[in-house]
């Protein structure tokens, strides 16, 4: 990975306050299919936090593989606590 460009990805974030620019930098930057990869992932993530459903729940509602689900969980539990904490202020 290009660690300049990354950087300056995390730049652009950071400074983007405006939801509907956050939507169309989104599609500047990621193909269709990125931007389905990455909202999967993100309810990947926001249900693994949750732990209400099984990995084969969470599978069979959000039509995903268990492998993806497993990939998730994995970076989960690599992901400092602050930011568990952080998910768990927005999404519960």
């Amino acid at each position: 990975m290009n660690e300049d460009g990354w950087q300056k990805f995390i730049q652009l974030v950071v400074a983007v306050k405006d939801p509907q620019v956050v939507e169309e930098l989104a599609k500047l930057l990621f193909t269709s299919e990125e931007r389905d990869a990455i909202s999967k992932r993100i309810l990947i993530i926001e249900e693994l936090i949750k732990g209400e459903m099984t990995q084969r729940e969470m599978a069979e509602n959000l039509q995903i593989s268990i492998a993806k689900i497993t990939r998730g969980s994995n970076a989960l539990k690599e992901t400092p606590k602050r930011l568990i904490q952080f998910l768990k202020k927005i999404w519960m």
